[in-house]
């Protein structure tokens, strides 16, 4: 008498439950087939309206500089974020960027910390050495619903998402300033969904700044 009655209690819970939302694998790869990391992969739903954005304390990030390298050497921000820049190495850094996102200067002596910068704007922050040429990093500051960068392998992987139809961008440093990659996909509520990025990039300047590296 009892299985008479959980029986359908279960199907009706089954089919009252909502369906699991799918991820998305996004792979991203350069003009020869090569996997393409670091790069910076947003998404936004194209069908529905901008969702508000969920309040949330700003976060302060720390960019090293180890061995004569900003360590990492991109990272990615939330408008409101801060950023702080630590001298581990042995030698004095000086280090700025001409952004008209963010410009700024600071000259760090061995040890040394920078004060938090405040990031208001959206947009990327080229980030030099004065002292040395070869030091380069990018701040990304976006305030797109969903963000992440591409492993070593070219892949960057999204959890949940709801169903609908999204753009998919991705940023690299080596692109040429302004360009951008986009594709669309249809997040379904069933497998997780995957598609592919082809970026154009410029030679691997060895992360040295240079003219069309600091255009940010």
């Amino acid at each position: 008498m009892l299985n008479r009655w959980i029986v359908p209690m279960v199907c009706a819970l089954l089919l009252a439950a909502p369906a699991a939302a799918a991820g998305l694998v996004v792979h991203v790869t350069d003009g020869k087939g090569h996997p393409v990391p670091d790069a910076v992969v947003t998404l936004l739903p194209r069908d529905s309206a901008p969702a508000t954005p969920r309040r949330r304390a700003p976060a302060v990030r720390v960019i090293d500089q180890k061995n004569l390298m900003f360590v990492p050497y991109i990272e990615v921000f939330r408008p409101g974020d801060a950023v702080v820049f630590r001298n581990s190495d042995r030698t004095r850094h000086h280090v700025y960027s001409f952004s008209q996102v963010k410009a700024f200067e600071f000259v760090l002596a061995p040890g040394q910390t920078s004060p938090p910068l405040t990031l208001e704007k959206q947009g990327v922050v080229a980030v030099g050495c004065n002292i040395h040429d070869q030091m380069a990093a990018y701040l990304v500051i976006t305030d797109a619903p969903s963000v992440a960068r591409s492993r070593s392998d070219g892949s960057a992987t999204f959890g949940e998402l709801a169903p609908g139809v999204y753009d998919v961008r991705a940023w690299h440093p080596r692109q040429r300033p302004g360009r951008h990659v986009v594709a669309t996909v249809d997040i379904g509520a069933a497998a997780p969904v995957a598609t592919s990025l082809t970026l154009s990039l410029l030679p691997d300047p060895g992360q040295q700044m240079d003219r069309e590296h600091m255009q940010y």
